[in-house]
């Protein structure tokens, strides 16, 4: 019951309408959106299939209604548990299809990252295409230094899957250690790229940091939590978007985010209000 109650929060519903319909929202708030088509560990092709054709259906539906929207994959949806080459194909010809639209892919768990980061780097050419990294992996700072030297556009989000004390941070405090030193990393390398938490105070230190570096950065926010953070930052002035997943697979992304560390008095405010 708290996950469906979450879900109708966080999640725009099941089909693509739904997720149009609530960017043509934000839209008119000056905040563009994220869309993410829900599934990941797909182990069958016909479910990768869907996938495909799913996201095809999404990309020209935002090109024809001039939705100002990017969207977001994961690689395990587009086949890695099937094999990396498979899913790499079906990566590259979604970011070929997404053009001019920007196409995000998501990181995921631990045992991802190198089939993730390699997949991307074969996309940096075509200059549409982004990817996230997770402040609470220790080898995320490598990874970043690599990647933005390469030109690669970087969305840092805390992270929220449960992984090993060996390759992850496993307390709030150095989380929040961790990603300030790989924003400050961001600032100081990078032209272009998206700060992507709910924790005020870190999204404070970014616009403070801005006033010197002048960079192209956007804040990004789950979809119905600190909405009027967003909104509030919009009217500002500042680049701003919402990732709004949607889809029937959304059972193990709400409870994924309920665990999210620092989660818990959010999820409560984002039941209350906006």
């Amino acid at each position: 019951m708290l996950e469906k109650l979450i879900a109708g929060k966080w999640i725009a519903g099941p089909e693509i309408e739904d997720s149009i319909e609530r960017s043509v929202a934000l839209n008119k708030l000056g905040i563009r959106t994220i869309i993410n088509y829900l599934g990941e560990d797909f182990k069958s092709k016909d479910r990768v299939e869907d996938a495909m054709a799913t996201y095809a259906k999404l990309i020209k539906e935002i090109k024809r209604r001039g939705i100002e929207s990017d969207i977001s994959v994961k690689i395990t949806q587009l086949g890695l548990r099937i094999s990396k080459a498979y899913a790499t194909k079906n990566y590259l010809k979604l970011a070929r299809l997404a053009k001019p639209l920007f196409l995000w892919l998501d990181m995921e768990s631990s045992d991802t990252v190198d089939a993730t980061i390699g997949a991307y780097e074969k996309a940096l050419h075509q200059g549409n295409v982004g990817i996230c990294l997770q402040a609470y992996l220790k080898r995320s700072y490598e990874d970043m230094r690599k990647l933005v030297k390469k030109g690669g556009i970087i969305r840092l989000v805390k992270g929220a899957y449960k992984e090993r004390p060996e390759v992850a941070f496993q307390n709030k405090q150095a989380v929040n250690a961790n990603f300030e030193f790989l924003m400050k990393y961001l600032f100081k390398h990078a032209r272009k790229f998206t700060i992507a938490t709910h924790d005020k105070n870190m999204v404070e230190k970014a616009l403070l940091l801005n006033r010197s570096y002048q960079r192209q950065v956007t804040y990004a926010f789950l979809n119905g939590i600190r909405g009027s953070y967003a909104r509030m930052l919009a009217e500002r002035g500042e680049h701003v978007a919402v990732y709004v997943p949607f889809g029937k697979l959304w059972v193990d992304y709400a409870i994924r985010r309920m665990r999210e560390q620092g989660h818990a008095m959010l999820i409560l405010r984002s039941l209350l209000g906006s």
